[in-house]
């Protein structure tokens, strides 16, 4: 049904137009300021624009307060730039996730993330409760039905115009139990999830491991996978990567780079240490994008610059992917 009124496609997104049409993609990411000034995202998208399909909008990302992804995407699509809408479950319902959701489309959002969310203790709001109504595979899985069914959680008709997203969802290929990871990714495909983005990758070796057992079990012919990769901007910052950020694996060759790159740079020097470590974090990413374009499964990159859109058109034109296709 909803495919029939988009023209074949289920959202009609220019994410899903080229992730269909097999061009390596790229999309980026927009973290909203921790205040009201619509003209940070207009500066921020800036960035973006013509660089990337589509920027995700973070919610609340790290469980810290920030202007909201849906009014957020409203300012991204009016400075030329296709949101991918962020939704956690940590703050919602069933009730208030469908409503934002209903919201989100009529503003002209076709991209949506779905996330179960940063639990609240690592947040400025440690002792806020968090809601949990829904897990991400549970919200996949409701947002499918809304699309395709056109019914709510509940099993009431939409009246009227049906929210038609395209569906991600992220996954971790270097989270503990390793051999569940495919599976995990298989439960999200069940669920209709449509593209999904992984978690920053700095252990290429388990990463192929990764995506080798995903196309022996056929589901990369089922979903589109983009490979989360983010520029390091100091080796302070690749250190703490490594040795505090549960879930990601950061291999020492990482910090080694960085360190080297300032290695006969006088302290003094703070801005000459800077830019050395800048430019060091931004071509080890060009790297990244060279050896994944190569790795079976693959439909392009996620490219998280957190805090530094700047960084992203070097890298996407670093790597050859600029002018992006038009399709």
């Amino acid at each position: 049904m909803a495919e029939e009124q988009t023209n074949g496609f289920k959202s009609g997104s220019n994410l899903e137009k080229m992730l269909r049409s097999g061009n390596f993609t790229v999309t980026g990411e927009l973290g909203p300021p921790q205040g009201a000034d619509p003209k940070e995202i207009a500066h921020k998208a800036g960035f973006l624009k013509g660089v990337v399909e589509a920027v995700n909008i973070t919610d609340n990302q790290t469980a810290i307060v920030r202007m909201s992804s849906i009014g957020s995407a409203v300012l991204t699509m009016a400075a030329g730039v296709e949101p991918t809408v962020q939704m956690t479950c940590r703050d919602r319902n069933r009730l208030a996730i469908q409503s934002d959701l209903l919201g989100a489309y009529a503003v002209g959002a076709r991209n949506l993330l779905c996330l179960t969310g940063d639990h609240q203790c690592f947040g400025n709001h440690p002792t806020a409760k968090n809601v949990h109504d829904l897990d991400s595979i549970q919200l996949i899985r409701m947002v499918k039905n809304m699309r395709d069914e056109g019914i709510f959680e509940c099993g009431d008709a939409i009246k009227g115009e049906v929210p038609r997203f395209l569906i991600g969802a992220a996954i971790n290929p270097f989270a503990d139990p390793f051999d569940y990871r495919p599976y995990r990714l298989a439960k999200k495909v069940a669920a209709g999830v449509d593209f999904v983005q992984t978690q920053l990758i700095y252990d290429m070796p388990r990463f192929r491991e990764f995506m080798k057992r995903v196309v022996d079990m056929g589901l990369h012919e089922k979903v589109y996978i983009l490979a989360g990769i983010g520029p390091i901007k100091s080796v302070g910052a690749a250190r703490y990567m490594r040795d505090k950020v549960p879930g990601m694996i950061v291999q020492d060759v990482y910090v080694e780079r960085m360190q080297a790159s300032i290695a006969n740079i006088p302290k003094e020097d703070k801005a000459g240490r800077r830019d050395a470590q800048q430019n060091e974090g931004i071509k080890m990413c060009i790297e990244q994008i060279q050896e994944l374009r190569e790795i079976e499964g693959v439909a392009g990159v996620h490219i998280m610059a957190i805090e530094w859109e700047e960084a992203v058109r070097p890298i996407v034109e670093g790597a050859g992917l600029l002018p992006r296709p038009q399709v």
